[in-house]
């Protein structure tokens, strides 16, 4: 593990960032993922005004306490029509958010107003292209979107993704696509990842925001299921097919959406459900204690 995640979040229970996910990551996801011994993040645009993002800040840092081990995050869209950036980066700094997951863009300026309280920042890259101008800016830490990750995920091979990054990069790795077992986690440690970027296996918890039906999509589908479309957000991501076939969407046959901060992006996401390749290893909707302990479990007999 680099030095930077070592000082970063020196006493997890795994090394695991449950992924910030729209619409469906809040306070109870976080804080029992902290709770559990991972890093529980969330975006701010999961709430859909600042002041409401500032009272999920404050309703967070007060159940977690100065006690828990892990730290958490949030996800900060760096898009020219997140109108929100500069109210939700300000209240970010004054509530001393630990880590800050950047997308969609990179602000050297964010790194800077992060950094200037000893915060992180970790930014989502796609491409090599992307990851080389985020180690620009200056970045502790790059998530590795791979093949088979679910919403806006890349098309790389973790394996020469990582590998690539490692040639460049002192800072964190977090590998995402398709981690759902805790020996997957264990795969990533070895191919070099500092930490597993998990999502789609927390949609399926008690404590995610997700409706149940979605849920229990999850729990049905495989990776035949996933459908890599830019119809939903303008952006090419990973969605499940029933819910594009539900929301009136050809799979095979989809147009490129409009991009949209507003209320049209948060109805594409409500009604059509994204998730990873890896969505096949669930078979349960847990409780995020529980999902973690077998996570630590599975953990440790891959490494043993």
């Amino acid at each position: 593990m680099s030095e930077e995640s070592r000082a970063f979040a020196p006493d997890l229970r795994l090394p695991v960032i449950a992924a910030p996910m729209f619409l469906v990551s809040g306070p109870d996801l976080v804080v029992e993922a902290c709770r559990a011994g991972i890093v529980g993040t969330f975006p701010a645009l999961n709430q859909r005004t600042s002041d409401g993002y500032a009272a999920w800040l404050d309703e967070i840092g007060q159940r977690l306490g100065e006690g828990t081990s892990a730290p958490f995050g949030v996800n900060l869209v760096v898009h020219r029509n997140n109108e929100r950036l500069a109210a939700d980066l300000a209240i970010t700094v004054a509530r001393r958010v630990p880590l800050v997951i950047s997308s969609l863009g990179v602000d050297a300026g964010l790194v800077e107003a992060i950094h200037a309280y000893g915060g992180r920042v970790f930014h989502d890259v796609t491409t090599l292209r992307h990851a080389e101008k985020a180690a620009a800016a200056g970045v502790d830490g790059l998530i590795a979107v791979c093949a088979g990750a679910g919403g806006h995920g890349g098309l790389l091979n973790p394996f020469a993704f990582v590998s690539e990054i490692r040639g460049f990069f002192s800072g964190s790795i977090v590998l995402g696509g398709a981690v759902s077992t805790g020996r997957q986690v264990a795969a990533a440690r070895m191919i070099g990842a500092d930490f597993a970027y998990m999502g789609t296996r927390f949609i399926a918890t008690r404590e995610s925001m997700a409706p149940d039906a979605y849920k229990a999509m999850l729990v049905a589908s495989s990776a035949a299921a996933i459908v890599y479309t830019p119809a939903v957000s303008g952006v090419p991501g990973n969605f499940l097919r029933p819910s594009l076939i539900a929301a009136g969407i050809d799979p095979d046959r989809a147009a490129r959406a409009e991009f949209d901060f507003g209320t049209g992006e948060v109805k594409a996401w409500r009604d059509v459900w994204s998730a990873g390749q890896g969505v096949g290893e669930i078979r349960d909707i847990p409780s995020i204690a529980d999902l973690v302990a077998t996570l630590a479990v599975d953990y440790e007999a891959a490494r043993a």
